[in-house]
């Protein structure tokens, strides 16, 4: 046996698979070839070369797809598969599976089995790959953080940050027009009922969302414009699906509001939702009854909805359509039947950027997706860039480590960042774990 082939036949029959090792790493290592490319061979023996790494795939079958290598002076294109230890071949029923009778090389961090001569051809990696790549990848697995990389965070410049916020925010607008799609389809494309319901439930904000989603639905657009000229009708409707009208109240306006209730429910079959809706720990101007009352104003002032959104360019004119007084009882009411000091409840600025920012923007970006109206789609982003920034407690577990946070545009690809990698440990996916990642090679 020559030197190279000795090399490569080292006893591995004391080592231990690590725990932070997972296939989606060795998936990383193979895809970027962050490993040892010289003098490669199998554990056969054999000398190997890479021709063409091959195409990852995220579908069923082998790892990666239309790979080429060359085996001694034989040439193979196919199919390769990806393990922690070669036994996971079989533990996989891959032997029995069609799919991977194309594969050409077996790729694994440790080589497990004392078969001598495998039938498809083993590359152990192990010996291979940087302890400094392994050891960054632990340390972002086993931090117990939010942000798993907190501590090197900072080490990423800024032409590398503007690169994957932009991302970000087309993946978080892209996922948001898919949930947009759904309710589409669900509604055959009855585009002002889809809006009508997303708007609805941005004004029940986080705790009432659900409800106010739920209260929308009950309540078809079609429906809330036979009433649009009654201010009365539309919060009657409103606040009696919610629940929140009965027959013993002491004031005027609610025992009005609950017998117009009672007829319009029967005239319509209306059903109150099941899901409740929530007062304990918020603050009066957020309670569900003075945002139903502010959204029937919406409904009652302004008779063009999605059309003037599609049309208005500025963000002035889009605030403005939202600065909006609910009638004459709640100045002086935040709940029905309990009187309050006099106040004004216009929504505020910050709640009106946040129903721009969650419900606008995502719509207007689907609706030019849709129709393919890259003007649309432009200045749905244009608008991210030109909102304030969100400050909040996700935005400052970023800015904390130093993450620029400008504009909306950046509040919207922090969140997208913590909730959909963060969150769910996508650091191999992640252009910030990449570059950590690849720092650790040495």
């Amino acid at each position: 046996m020559n030197e190279k082939v000795s090399k490569c036949a080292i006893s591995r029959m004391n080592k231990k698979m690590p725990e932070h090792i997972d296939e989606k790493l060795l998936q990383f290592i193979w895809q970027f070839q962050y490993f040892n490319l010289q003098e490669l061979c199998a554990v056969g023996g054999e000398e190997i070369c890479i021709i063409h790494a091959g195409t990852f795939n995220k579908n069923q079958g082998p790892d990666f797809l239309h790979a080429q290598i060359k085996i001694g002076q034989t040439v193979l294109a196919g199919s390769l598969e990806i393990h922690c230890l070669t036994s996971q071949w079989d533990a996989h029923g891959h032997s029995d599976d069609e799919n991977y009778n194309n594969v050409i090389l077996h790729v694994v961090y440790l080589h497990d089995k004392t078969d001598s001569d495998p039938l498809i051809p083993v590359l152990e990696l192990e010996p291979r790959i940087s302890n400094g790549l392994l050891q960054k990848y632990r340390s972002l697995m086993m931090d117990q953080q939010p942000i798993h990389c907190s501590g090197n965070i900072a080490e990423i410049n800024e032409l590398v940050w503007m690169k994957w916020i932009e991302r970000l925010v087309a993946e978080r607008l892209t996922r948001k027009a898919l949930d947009i799609t759904k309710l589409l389809e669900q509604t055959k494309y009855h585009w002002e009922e889809v809006f009508w319901r997303l708007l609805a439930r941005n004004f029940g904000s986080r705790v009432n969302g659900d409800a106010f989603e739920a209260i929308a639905t009950s309540l078809p657009f079609n429906l809330l414009t036979k009433h649009r000229t009654q201010i009365h009708h539309l919060e009657a409707l409103l606040l009696g699906q919610a629940n929140l009208l009965r027959n013993d109240f002491s004031e005027s306006y609610p025992r009005l509001l609950a017998r117009e209730y009672f007829f319009l429910q029967k005239k319509y079959n209306l059903i109150p939702v099941a899901t409740p809706v929530h007062f304990l720990r918020m603050r009066p101007g957020n309670f569900p009854s003075l945002r139903l009352a502010q959204l029937a104003m919406l409904l009652h002032q302004q008779d063009i909805f999605m059309d003037f959104f599609m049309k208005t360019e500025d963000l002035k004119s889009l605030r403005a359509f939202f600065n909006l007084t609910p009638n004459d009882f709640w100045l002086y009411h935040y709940m029905l039947d309990e009187p309050s000091s006099y106040k004004k409840k216009n929504l505020g600025k910050e709640t009106i950027d946040n129903i721009i920012i969650n419900t606008i923007i995502p719509f207007v970006f689907m609706y030019g997706q849709y129709h393919k109206d890259d003007h649309l789609k432009q200045k749905a982003v244009r608008l991210l860039n030109e909102l304030d920034a969100e400050v909040n407690s996700v935005t400052k577990k970023f800015t904390q480590l130093g993450v620029p946070n400008r504009t909306a545009f950046h509040s919207q690809a922090l969140y997208e960042l913590l909730n959909q990698y963060c969150s769910a440990k996508k650091c191999l996916e992640c252009s910030v774990g990449y570059q950590l990642l690849r720092k650790g090679i040495t």
